[in-house]
């Protein structure tokens, strides 16, 4: 019998958010592949809103100049930020902050330190591609959901042809810049940049790994 469960078990323990990257190229067969295979996600009423953007070699380059560029200014993306993170979402978020700044030696009070850390989003973790997600305003929310599915099964299809990514929401949060870059209208959100090419295996930024929350933590039974 075939271990279904098991191969995905292991792709979603293994694939974790990657920040730096090899400057080499990924065939465009296995890019397809990847995008094809997360295209079967599923969505409301099949409506599949998803439209990728995917750039390599020089349009990368150009576009990680222009959005360095653009990180100078104010965010400004399509979808709101939270409105505050509280409780375990806060702690979880300082437990992988903290978790990046002791891998890459930004010590507790190092503002410039961890200002240079962050500005990594806008170098795109030097990744020498990047796919753009966008979906139709008219479906909002649920166009939305249903583009959380594709990047899910993106970055699980990636792993699986063993190429790193890196989901990104600093990068959507320069909407205007990049609806400018593109050309992508006004009748679309972008939900999300996703970061990707060959893991840097040596870079202590992808020394650790994030922990989960117990079964016990989400989970309700009314059985």
């Amino acid at each position: 019998m075939s271990d279904d469960i098991g191969t995905l078990e292991r792709l979603l323990h293994r694939r974790h958010s990657c920040r730096a990257f090899l400057d080499k190229p990924v065939p465009d067969a296995v890019i397809d592949r990847i995008i094809t295979a997360a295209g079967r996600a599923p969505s409301w009423c099949n409506a599949q809103p998803w439209q990728v953007i995917v750039t390599g070699g020089d349009e990368t380059e150009r576009f990680r100049a222009a959005l360095i560029e653009a990180a100078k200014g104010p965010p400004a993306p399509d979808i709101d930020w939270p409105a505050s993170y509280s409780g375990e979402y806060l702690a979880r978020r300082r437990e992988v902050g903290w978790q990046l700044y002791d891998a890459v030696g930004v010590a507790k009070g190092d503002r410039q330190g961890a200002a240079r850390q962050s500005g990594e989003n806008f170098r795109l973790f030097g990744a020498p591609y990047v796919a753009i997600i966008h979906s139709p305003r008219e479906l909002g929310t649920y166009g939305l959901i249903d583009c959380g599915g594709f990047i899910t099964a993106f970055t699980l299809a990636a792993e699986a042809l063993g190429v790193a990514s890196v989901p990104q929401a600093a990068v959507a949060g320069h909407a205007p810049a990049l609806r400018s870059h593109f050309g992508i209208a006004d009748d679309r959100l972008i939900a999300c940049a996703i970061s990707f090419g060959y893991r840097d295996e040596e870079h202590p930024a992808n020394s650790f790994r994030t922990g989960r929350a117990d079964l016990s933590e989400f989970l309700v039974r009314r059985l």
